[in-house]
């Protein structure tokens, strides 16, 4: 049963009502509001919830404020990511708005969309915003299942159509000749690096992780236990990543090519600078080796996504950027080439 009273200050002004909500079985529920009509409509709410046995205790939800529950966060969940450094990064741009200071129980859908018009208005990119609302998303499944606070809605569900859309995948690919030219400037470690890159699609960072001890040349295979998203996977090596392999010394300290992702970055650098090469990144090479499995290989989406470690077909098309001319050719049935 609901309860609203009013209350008063010294001078017998109305400062606001009083709700208590009595239920047997539950804890008394009090809060205070400024209009009596606020108050009726939170007093019936409560006892709806409470009749249909769906009610969770708010208290801490609303007393809790998003920079608290941000920091709580970032102490608990973000060191156990791969990425913690870059979330610690987004956590801090997080705790500097406005919508920080609001309680979790208080965060609606238009203070997440107001946010992303925010960061959109500074010149953000759109996957930025996207990795910035995912933290606030996680954050409220964390607080629900991890932290007691049942009641809470997750305000980044009501707002899905506002997210800034993702930019098209980059079709930069290697023009004829440029592969020629960046392997005669580039030096012999960064060489095997750029070919084995062209054979596998591995990531920068997957290349310079790699150890002997991942490498089972009779299984034709190199498996990675860590990757960007997370989820291990086994790479099948064609013969021309097994001519990389044999190309190359075994190291003491087990690296298979010795370098770090930062040696690797600059060494690219220097070496399409020498090549004299315009608005090709190190990652390119992986748009590139996907889109040649696509065009010289007979095997489907499915098993290049394997290759490649993509969870969905749509993040693998915007890898993929097939050259028009190999697919008229294929049209008119010209058979797929074959690099050895």
């Amino acid at each position: 049963m609901a309860s609203i009273v009013e209350r008063r200050n010294r001078r017998g002004g109305l400062t606001g009502y009083q709700v208590q909500v009595r239920r047997k079985g539950y804890p008394v529920q009090t809060r205070t509001f400024r209009t009596f009509r606020d108050a009726e409509l939170w007093a019936a709410t409560v006892e709806s919830e409470m009749g249909r046995g769906v009610w969770r205790p708010s208290a801490e939800a609303e007393s809790t404020s998003l920079r608290e529950a941000l920091q709580r966060y970032r102490k608990e969940i973000t060191p156990s990511k791969r990425g913690a450094k870059q979330e610690e990064g987004r956590i801090a741009k997080l705790l500097t708005h406005p919508i920080a200071l609001r309680s979790l129980a208080g965060v609606r859908g238009k203070d997440v969309a107001d946010y992303i018009r925010s960061r959109e208005t500074d010149g953000v990119g759109p996957n930025t915003i996207r990795l910035e609302i995912a933290v606030i998303s996680h954050l409220y499944t964390v607080a629900r299942a991890r932290w007691g606070m049942e009641s809470l809605r997750n305000p980044v569900d009501l707002v899905r159509g506002a997210r800034p859309p993702l930019p098209p995948g980059r079709d930069r690919r290697l023009k004829e000749g440029e592969e020629e030219s960046l392997l005669a400037a580039a030096p012999p470690g960064l060489q095997a690096v750029i070919r084995w890159a062209l054979a596998t699609a591995m990531r920068a960072g997957e290349i310079a992780g790699l150890t002997w001890g991942q490498i089972d040349t009779k299984q034709r295979s190199a498996h990675l236990p860590v990757t960007k998203n997370g989820t291990a996977r086994t790479v099948p090596l064609s013969r021309a990543a097994l001519a990389v392999l044999e190309s190359i010394p075994r190291r003491i300290d087990g690296s298979v090519f010795g370098m770090t992702t930062n040696a690797i970055r600059l060494a690219w650098h220097r070496a399409r600078r020498l090549a004299g090469i315009e608005g090709l990144t190190f990652h390119d090479l992986r748009h590139e080796a996907i889109s040649r499995l696509f065009e010289n290989t007979d095997l489907d989406a499915m098993e290049i996504a394997r290759i490649s470690g993509h969870r969905t077909l749509s993040m693998l098309s915007r890898y993929t950027h097939l050259r028009s001319h190999r697919l008229a050719e294929r049209m008119d049935g010209a058979p797929r080439r074959r690099r050895r």
